[in-house]
């Protein structure tokens, strides 16, 4: 009997304080199976792989399929280097890949690009590679021959028509204690997106241009039915929500809420990934909490409402400040992500942050530099003035300082404003509450980080 042809998906090993399984992948596997193919995830990361050791773990594949964030775009090189060297047909997608399709091409050697949702046009691209025919004509697919797909990908209308992410092939029992979110109540902790996509223009996020500002969204049915499976299968404890919007459309969070409850699934679940200040109210947040919620994050990004206008973040700081309270309140550990340099920033802006974040009950706070992201407004604005190289640090030094201020003082900004909540009594007992000992050695590599922005250090 002829055996299916082999794609291996991988994910490179690069430098994290993150590591869960890749949602992305498991999708892409999951889908590539239901069409006859054999599928392997490696997981470089998890598995701290060596870029030899995961070329030797490809061996025999029709096609090797790389994710690439700009993040460890330095190592998708290197890794692409190595297996075209062995002789492998590569293809790179991911949210840096779909923003700068001919950019990623030129820098990578990659054979192919795909750009947008990856599931069906990893399908069309493998058929037409058994076949023999011209991968230009398969929607999505940029080549080094055309490196601007000639046809457009259009988004997967149904969600529920996707299958489930290969989850045995990416067990969460096998992962490494760095949940997003840093410290949770129990492990294993599974990802689970159940939206895709935001509506709105924040000129810092990809977001728009990725997903074309559109939102679409699971059947809370399919997405208990994963739960469910997460739970029986896997000995999943807690569940945590990758949706760049999980509670933007009422009636789908309120759905997913009941059903939790009457299924009596009794897991943890947490938004690490953040939602919206603007969807939040008592009642919705009364059925969150008797669903298993325990803790919400938010992307407050700034305590200057100047700022959030000037980067068309759509948020009022009084609703803010209201909300946190709220969930506060009701019991809900609370985080928020603040970001440091958008345009607009001052000295005194940068105050006015670190004073409000102090002012309004959050327990944790994840204090950033400006990442200025490839497909986000401000990559296109910020074109000639913005430094990212090979070796730029995502997050962790200024790629630009606005007018007023030096990128060696900002670097400075995050680990000051570090100390100066967290070394507060509740905010460490907060910290210490969650702590096991086998995620000592991440939160280490955090705080070192964290040491390193205090100290304007570039290594």
């Amino acid at each position: 009997m002829t055996q299916p042809p082999v794609i291996s998906l991988v994910r490179p090993r690069y430098r994290s304080h993150l590591i869960t399984p890749p949602l992305g992948l498991g999708y892409l596997s999951s889908f590539m199976k239901s069409k006859g193919y054999a599928t392997r995830i490696i997981d470089g990361l998890n598995q701290r792989l060596s870029a030899a050791a995961i070329v030797e773990q490809c061996k025999g594949s029709l096609l090797v399929g790389i994710s690439a964030l700009t993040a460890y775009l330095s190592e998708v090189v290197a890794l692409t280097a190595a297996l075209k060297k062995e002789g492998h047909c590569v293809v790179i997608g991911g949210p840096h890949a779909s923003a700068l399709p001919a950019e990623t091409l030129k820098t990578t050697g990659a054979d192919f690009v795909i750009v947008g949702e990856g599931e069906r046009t990893l399908a069309e691209l493998a058929q037409a590679l058994e076949r023999g025919e011209s991968p230009d004509a398969v929607p999505g697919v940029a080549t080094q021959q055309h490196p601007v797909p000639s046809l457009e990908r259009a988004l997967t209308p149904n969600l529920d028509d996707l299958p489930f992410p290969d989850w045995k092939a990416m067990d969460p029992r096998t992962y490494r204690k760095a949940p997003h979110g840093g410290l949770v109540k129990a492990f294993p902790v599974a990802p689970v997106i159940s939206s895709r996509g935001c509506p709105f223009s924040c000129s810092f996020c990809a977001s728009p241009r990725l997903w074309k500002r559109t939102f679409r969204h699971r059947s809370p049915e399919n997405v208990v039915e994963e739960i469910e499976i997460l739970v029986r299968d896997f000995g999943v404890r807690e569940i945590h929500f990758e949706d760049d919007n999980l509670t933007f459309r009422r009636d789908h969070v309120e759905g997913l809420c009941r059903l939790l409850i009457t299924r009596g699934l009794n897991i943890h679940w947490a938004t690490p990934n953040g939602v919206r200040i603007d969807t939040l109210d008592e009642d919705i947040l009364r059925l969150m909490k008797r669903s298993g919620c325990y803790y919400l994050a938010f992307g407050i990004e700034s305590g200057s409402q100047a700022i959030l206008d000037r980067n068309h973040k759509k948020q009022d700081l009084g609703d803010v400040e209201r909300v946190v309270n709220l969930a506060r309140k009701l019991g809900f550990l609370t985080q928020g992500f603040f970001i440091f340099g958008l345009p607009g920033e001052t000295d005194e802006t940068v105050r006015e942050t670190l004073a409000f974040a102090k002012k309004i009950p959050l327990d944790r706070a994840q204090f950033l530099l400006l990442d200025i992201l490839p497909g986000s407004a401000l990559y296109d604005e910020l074109k000639d003035e913005r430094t990212m190289g090979r070796d730029y640090r995502s997050y962790q030094e200024a790629a630009w300082a606005p007018p007023g201020l030096s990128r060696e003082s900002l670097n400075r900004v995050p680990g000051q404003a570090f100390r100066s909540f967290f070394f507060r009594p509740r905010q460490l007992w907060s910290l210490v509450k969650y702590l096991r000992i086998g995620q000592l050695p991440y939160v280490f590599q955090r705080i070192t980080d964290f040491r390193m922005f205090a100290l304007g250090r570039q290594g």
